[in-house]
């Protein structure tokens, strides 16, 4: 890439308002209802917060590219705040169905875009983020994955909605309300149809339900079971009980809520040789941390034997497991009038649960991958075996009912107001049989859920604040479960079916139904559909646990209800995976083919994706960050710079990083804390032909040069400390993919990696340099602090270091920064730090000082008024307290490994352009000679 544009530049090519993209990224985290990420499980998904301000962004013209319109570099920074303002309405979950909103976003699209809106498509599109947002800001919609799991999550939201937009429901009994606006008429069917299944599902294994008999001091009578708490079992590895099956359990606790806890105890009766089991509401606490730990002993899979106090080991486990583990009913809860109600164990519960013969049982195996998939250590070695054989009866009844339902929806729509065509959804139909195809694939959806809430991986959650069945996945991985709860669908608590339903009716409802999409399965590596169209993509993450062998635990349930309608997704044993492009050594037959086979196969997907994509228009790449990898390795860790290295031998050059922030912090204001972002969004354009080779000396003077005033701008845009060292790998990967090579001394070409360790050397000499505009005493306190912390050091040390800087330790100590006496010197910590300080009236004032009472008061109060005050009386040192608390970030992050102090320079700076705003309307009056501040 030369220095001359041939294109206009994009906003994503020079400022995004990142503090409000993340903030609201994070917050979405907690919004649930209604929020396509609870249409159906996928992992790692991008926050639609994001995908939507980077499509747009990517879309819109920076004010650079227009020196006609604006001719000066205030007019530029004025346009860009007007489109940032856009971008901060349109990032909030709230505007999301704002149409004013969102045509205020699509109106600046088309201006950018010669009067159209420009069709968008993600060859990795996983969960549907990105063709979704693409789709709400009103562009044609197209996206793809290998994956059938992730085909269907996709089909579901972008494709199906439009084609039923704004159509009436078609069931008995529906309303006459005259309009339904987008999916509100799909969805209601779907409920109906949903609710129709469940009570025919209810009359044909209802009994395999059955309600528990409730004691008299609970009322007596029946109560509806919320689930069936049982505990794996193995025979005593004591030879005295060998023929005693003993529980192996992670914990007895039912209950921690105050004044309403509830656990298991297990009674020994040695003479009889039997184990019951009782539910306890009062104890010790001795009593209550013994049930807390179950039968479990220390790490891993070891336990003792509740009969002998015999040792169970991990190898004993696994010994027993290779003929099958067994299973004990210990506990019961129900619901009650006032709440949960535990009740024990029950003969005719479990021989109830033990009649169930299924018929059908998933045969495929579970992934090798043994980093997320322990099940088969223990002898579960397929899908099938995640299951108790009363839950696959369930789960087979509601899939052979999604076919029987099919037919009843096609009757009731044929002779309702839609077409009577017998076109497919596969054939792009929108008629009668394509609407019963349609709800299906919901209802599926709804199972699928449900198999979350009904395996026998499911814990029994006993926080108060989430007390029931808990999911299977929370986390990415199939961990063995000792203790399991088996829910019942029929009830109203966590994991029946009409909940999972429920979940998919809200968020069909809140589908955008906008232009229609197309979602279709598709190797990246191959795929022929992206020609012409902007590219926004989240590839999958270097060494990740497979989505396909996760996704295989929905897939073996979606298959027997959807294959009819989509026979080539589900024209597989399992998820396909030879082709799915990770570095999995258990697959590619070790870690060297591993490697090769990603970038080969990543080298191959960004190929494809430079000679389609749409000329004038970046390309955006999200890279999602494995924290325990950068912990290690830094920003050069082994999986950036190799989806790096195929990005740029795809022909990319990379001109932009913006670090994304997807998690929540334990505060509101998550972009303050101390960690790195979850994801880089790479902003590529296609690599000059004309591109030269430069040697390695001529690549870092060139970084030399461009660096440093692009993290000056950095900088001035407030990017996080946490931050930058990501979002310097824009400007400095844009010095280095720019060139057609970078040669090493001996004519090798750079790597990657060793770019990158570059660029973080030329960060922290750029961060090391703003120093020297600081007051001495300030670069005193800087040097002593790196080598001290807030501990004492030699006053003859400290001595030396001051008169290096043309000053004594008495002039560090007058400014108020630093304690010396009996021959030590150390800084003063914040809380010690004199109450009055003010910096108008301070005759010795540091930037050290006007930093740390800053921080002090931002710790204490957040985003305040006194916050704001003292910004403002500190005045024009303001820009050399950030670049401080900049420099302090770096010390504290990176070289004293001191989080809680880097945390505080990392929130202040994350929140500073606020407080300068609010700073900004802060006036000064005078009266009486003194000084008052009044907002």
């Amino acid at each position: 890439m030369t220095s001359t544009n041939r294109y206009k530049k994009k906003l994503i090519e020079v400022a995004i308002p990142l503090e409000a993209i993340n903030e609201a990224s994070a917050r979405e985290k907690s919004i649930r209802h209604g929020h396509p990420s609870t249409l159906h499980l996928w992992w790692a998904r991008r926050p639609l917060a994001a995908c939507r301000a980077v499509l747009f962004a990517q879309l819109v013209d920076d004010p650079s590219s227009h020196p006609d319109k604006f001719p000066t570099h205030e007019d530029q920074e004025v346009e860009r705040k007007r489109l940032f303002a856009i971008i901060e309405k349109l990032v909030k979950w709230e505007n999301s169905t704002n149409e004013e909103v969102l045509e205020e976003a699509k109106t600046e699209i088309r201006n950018s875009c010669g009067g159209e809106l420009p069709p968008v498509y993600d060859p990795f599109s996983g969960g549907g983020s990105i063709p979704l947002e693409a789709q709400r800001l009103g562009l044609p919609a197209y996206g793809s994955d290998l994956n059938p799991v992730a085909v269907m999550i996709g089909k579901a939201m972008i494709e199906i909605p439009p084609k039923f937009k704004d159509q009436a429901p078609i069931h008995p009994g529906a309303n006459d309300r005259q309009f339904y606006r987008n999916a509100e008429g799909l969805a209601e069917d779907v409920r109906y149809y949903g609710e129709w299944m469940r009570e025919k599902a209810r009359e044909r294994i209802g009994h395999l339900y059955p309600q528990a008999d409730l004691p008299k001091d609970h009322g007596g009578g029946k109560a509806t079971v919320i689930a069936w708490i049982w505990a794996r079992t193995v025979p005593s590895p004591d030879p005295a009980f060998a023929d005693i099956q003993v529980p192996i359990a992670s914990t007895f606790m039912l209950s921690t809520k105050q004044g309403k806890m509830a656990w298991i105890e297990p009674i020994v009766d040695r003479t009889s040789r039997q184990i019951t089991y009782q539910i306890r509401e009062r104890g010790t606490d001795e009593d209550i941390q013994k049930a807390k730990e179950g039968t479990k002993v220390g790490r891993g899979s070891n336990f003792r034997c509740v009969l002998s106090g015999a040792a169970i080991t991990t190898e004993y486990i696994r010994k027993v497991a290779e003929t099958g583990l067994g299973s004990q009913l210990i506990a019961i809860a129900a619901e009650g009038r006032g709440g949960r109600i535990f009740l024990p164990p029950d003969e005719l519960q479990t021989q109830i649960a033990q009649s169930a013969q299924p018929t059908y049982r998933p045969i495929e195996k579970i992934s090798e991958d043994r980093r997320a998939f322990t099940p088969p250590d223990y002898g579960m070695a397929t899908f099938g075996d995640l299951f108790t054989d009363r839950q696959l009866v369930a789960l087979d009844t509601f899939c052979k009912l999604v076919t029987e339902v099919r037919s009843v929806i096609l009757a009731d729509a044929q002779s309702s107001h839609i077409s009577d065509s017998n076109a497919s959804l596969r054939s792009g139909g929108s008629g009668a049989t394509a609407y019963s195809e349609a709800i299906a694939l919901y209802l599926a959806f709804g199972i699928s859920k449900s198999a979350d809430y009904w395996s026998n991986l499911c814990t029994w959650r006993s926080d108060p604040k989430n007390l029931g069945v808990g999911h299977v996945f929370s986390r990415q991985a199939l961990p063995i479960v000792w203790d399991y709860a088996e829910g019942n669908p029929f009830s109203s608590s966590s994991g029946n079916f009409l909940v999972s339903l429920d979940w998919i009716v809200r968020v069909i409802v809140a589908l955008p139904s906008g232009e229609n999409g197309t979602l279709v399965q598709r190797d990246a590596q191959t795929q022929d559909i992206g020609e012409g169209k902007v590219i926004s993509t989240d590839p999958p993450y270097y060494d990740n646990i497979g989505y396909s062998d996760l996704s295989d635990f929905f897939y073996c349930w979606m298959k027997p209800s959807l294959k009819d309608i989509f026979p080539d997704e589900f024209n597989y044993i399992s998820a396909p995976k030879g082709e799915e492009l990770i570095a999995a050594p258990y697959r590619q037959g070790g870690r060297e083919a591993a490697e090769s086979f990603f970038l080969n196969g990543m080298r191959h997907a960004m190929a494809k994706m430079a000679t389609q994509a749409r000329s004038g228009f970046p390309v955006t790449i999200y890279y999602a960050f494995k924290q325990s990898e950068v912990a290690l390795e830094g920003i050069s860790s082994t999986g950036w710079a190799t989806f790096l290295q195929a990005v740029f031998e795809a022909g990319f050059a990379v001109v932009g990083t913006w670090p994304v922030r997807t998690e929540l912090a334990n505060r509101t204001r998550a972009s303050g804390s101390n960690a790195l972002a979850n994801s880089v969004v790479l902003v590529c354009r296609k690599k000059e032909l004309t591109a030269e080779i430069i040697t390695r000396a001529e690549f870092i003077r060139a970084l030399k040069r461009e660096l440093p005033p692009a993290i000056a701008e950095l900088q001035a845009a407030n990017i996080a400390p946490a931050d930058m060292p990501q979002s310097s790998i824009g400007p400095g990967m844009g010095v280095f993919s720019r060139y057609k090579a970078v040669l090493e001394s001996d004519d090798r070409p750079m790597a990657v990696k060793t770019a990158l360790q570059l660029i973080n050397r030329e960060l922290d000499e750029y961060l090391g340099g703003i120093q020297g505009e600081f007051d001495a005493d300030t670069r005193f306190a800087i040097t002593w602090f790196e080598q001290n912390g807030n501990g004492k050091g030699d006053y003859g040390v400290a001595d030396n270091l001051a008169r290096a800087r043309g000053i004594s330790v008495e002039s560090v100590k007058h400014a108020g920064i630093v304690e010396s006496a009996a021959g030590k010197v150390r800084i003063l910590k914040r809380e010690e730090l004199d109450e009055d300080w003010e910096p108008e009236t301070d005759s010795h004032l540091t930037i050290w000082e006007c930093l740390q009472h800053l921080v002090k008061v931002h710790e204490r109060d957040g985003l305040s008024h006194d916050s704001a005050i003292l910004l403002k009386k500190i005045g024009n040192q303001a820009e050399a307290v950030k670049d401080l608390a900049y420099c302090l970030y770096d010390i504290s992050a990176n070289k004293r490994k001191d989080a809680k102090e880097a945390t505080a320079y990392n929130a202040l700076i994350a929140d500073w352009t606020e407080l300068t705003r609010q700073a900004a309307t802060v006036h000064d009056t005078r009266r009486d000679g003194q000084m008052r501040l009044d907002v």
